[in-house]
């Protein structure tokens, strides 16, 4: 298996025999929701969807994986969502295959999706990988396969000596405890590792110490934290999840 890092998502090609193109947490229309708590920003949808293209264009992938989240209001669809999701959808559909595993933002999705586009919410295997949004247990099939899961929006924070600040998406690599997630690993099975992919959408974004601290998802509560690696937007490898704890503690 093959991962190569794209930082002008941010996203990912995970290849085996094909290209898949990964893409997390698009929230195309949070700017009505926070117009809705008295914040006030024109869509930026247009831009994030040039950035999608932008990304297939340099990726030259075989299908496009959109790991939930691609709308933002719950439960129900705002007014934003419902005109532009139509066109959205439709303009990736006509560009590239796309597999949708819809993620808890994304209630009323599948008016919008075709048949096989729309995989279950607690994931499928996709040429050896696992692929899932994140906020369900796992499919139990899942188990011996490396987990590819968005929901957390991990964006990393560090301060060097002088007090310089670094603030950016970034992923997290764990490993995770299959018997508290209810995954059946058999002897012969590979360990099975989860990577949390960043959000796509530039407002969205969570601090890594706070998802592995306080952590609000079956697999972020089973990871095994001590082995837990930082590897930023642009696949440089920062390192265990400790040096960010160390560097905070400062």
């Amino acid at each position: 298996m093959n991962i190569e890092f794209l930082p002008g998502g941010p996203a990912a090609v995970i290849e085996n025999d094909e290209r898949i193109l990964v893409i997390a947490d698009l929230h195309f229309g949070i700017e009505a929701d926070l117009a809705a708590h008295g914040l006030h920003f024109r869509s930026r949808s247009e831009t994030r969807l040039e950035r999608v293209f932008h990304t297939i264009d340099e990726a030259d992938p075989d299908r496009l994986v959109l790991l939930g989240d691609i709308k933002h209001s719950i439960p129900s669809l705002t007014w934003q969502e419902y005109h532009e999701l139509p066109k959205i959808l439709g303009a990736l559909r006509d560009k590239i295959p796309l597999v949708v595993f819809p993620g808890n933002h994304d209630i009323g999705i599948e008016r919008f999706l075709i048949a096989g586009e729309i995989h279950p919410g607690e994931g499928a295997v996709i040429d050896g990988v696992g692929y899932l949004h994140g906020h369900m247990y796992p499919a139990p099939d899942l188990a011996g396969h490396l987990l590819v899961i968005g929901h957390h929006h991990p964006q990393i924070s560090l301060k060097d000596e002088v007090g310089c600040a670094l603030q950016g998406p970034a992923y997290i690599r764990a490993e995770v405890d299959c018997e508290r997630l209810g995954l059946k690993n058999r002897p012969d099975d590979p360990i099975t590792r989860a990577l949390f992919f960043p959000a796509f959408n530039e407002i969205a974004g969570y601090d890594i110490t706070r998802i592995v601290n306080d952590p609000f998802s079956p697999i972020s509560r089973c990871m095994k934290k001590d082995g837990a690696e930082i590897i930023l937007a642009d696949g440089t490898y920062i390192g265990p999840l400790r040096m960010i704890e160390d560097n905070e503690s400062d």
